[in-house]
């Protein structure tokens, strides 16, 4: 029986090759190593903590970078006026120097003057407030009455504050102030004369060819795209700013005041969800200080009808939806680099996590990831 003999013999294991032939007898090729859960969380704990430990270092990176991004777009127009990028560059910032420093020569008396009157302001705003708050005064009393009556007994509560005076804290946190300024005035003209020849230098030091390759498109790709986002959203921001300014004063409040409130609510815009929330509360302050009446709700109402405008259709409109980030991501990484680096953290997070999606989106096995961001 020959023929059943070698119909039971075993055949010999294979495996593709080059050209759809098959090599016999392949070994198994081995699973890749994977980190366990462990090693990953001590890796983010202890990138955290660095984070946290030279923000002094990093933060004014971060911000040039974060210029720079704003500004490349405009560069890339000016080189097509046949501008070299040194001059298109220094002319970029130049230019936002000159708007920074025109925009708060207008806010610094009015922000003065505020900071004089706010005590005077909070006082006058006292009855209103105990107006607004009898119902929980009254039940607060009632509480009380009630603890008394049951046997317990009330101590009032002291409070004992200290306060340093220390007249050289100025002196060594001003200069330090200032060369923070200046380190990320250099640190983004540079970030966007050297930002290509840094990138370029980098790849070089690639070994494989595909990976160059992959790698240039990977990062001009994120760059463009990021670039195109922090544009758009700082010129939404300040649009969303201006037309706010203008309502304010329009009802009543004198521009340089109605610039302080317009540039509060550009700057709070960077910051999902938090910021508006803020800013629905100064504003609330605002108009109780300043406005009588059911006017006094105008400057809030005025504010959440804005953003709400800009959060649900124009910002979408303009964008997409593929730059949108899941309500739950925003903010955890808010409240992660809010900890971290304060304002400015909460400045960085949107456009750190877009960078995040962006190239989770182009690193082969990561788009499932880059999903669960949106």
């Amino acid at each position: 029986m020959p023929e059943a003999a070698s119909a039971a013999e075993p055949e010999p294991a294979t495996s593709p090759g080059a050209g759809g032939d098959t090599i016999p007898n392949a070994p198994p090729t081995a699973p890749r190593p994977r980190s366990s859960v462990a090693a990953v969380v001590i890796a983010t704990v202890l990138v955290g903590t660095v984070l946290w430990a030279a923000q002094g270092l990093i933060l004014p990176v971060l911000l040039s970078m974060f210029f720079a991004l704003i500004g490349n777009p405009i560069i890339r127009v000016l080189q097509r006026l046949w501008l070299p990028r040194f001059l298109a560059a220094l002319l970029v910032l130049v230019g936002g120097l000159f708007l920074t420093g025109a925009l708060a020569n207008q806010l610094v008396e009015p922000a003065g003057e505020w900071v004089r009157q706010a005590p005077r302001e909070l006082k006058e705003l006292a009855p209103k407030l105990r107006e607004m708050f009898k119902p929980v005064r009254e039940a607060n009393r009632a509480a009380e009455n009630f603890a008394l009556a049951a046997g317990g007994e009330s101590r009032p509560v002291q409070v004992v504050r200290t306060e340093v005076n220390d007249p050289y804290r100025a002196l060594t946190t001003t200069p330090r102030m200032l060369a923070s300024v200046l380190a990320v005035v250099l640190l983004t003209f540079f970030f966007m004369v050297y930002g290509e020849n840094l990138q370029g230098n980098a790849i070089a030091l690639l070994h494989s060819r595909q990976q160059k390759k992959l790698t240039v498109g990977i990062l001009q790709s994120i760059e463009a795209e990021l670039s195109r986002y922090v544009l758009t959203i700082s010129l939404i921001n300040a649009v969303v700013g201006l037309v706010f300014a203008v309502a304010l004063h329009l009802l009543g409040l004198p521009l340089p005041e109605a610039l302080l409130w317009g540039t509060m609510a550009a700057l709070l815009n960077y910051a999902p969800y938090v910021g508006p929330l803020v800013g629905m509360a100064v504003m609330l302050l605002i108009g109780l200080t300043e406005f009588d009446g059911l006017k006094a709700l105008a400057p809030s109402g005025i504010y959440l009808f804005l953003h709400t405008l800009e959060g649900q259709f124009v910002t979408p409109i303009v964008l997409g939806r593929r730059m949108r980030l899941s309500p739950l991501v925003l903010i955890l990484g808010l409240m992660v680099f809010g900890t971290m680096w304060g304002i400015i953290g909460l400045l960085l997070a949107v456009p750190l996590l877009v960078c995040v999606k962006l190239i989770l989106e182009r690193t082969e096995g990561m788009d499932g990831w880059a999903r669960l961001l949106e």
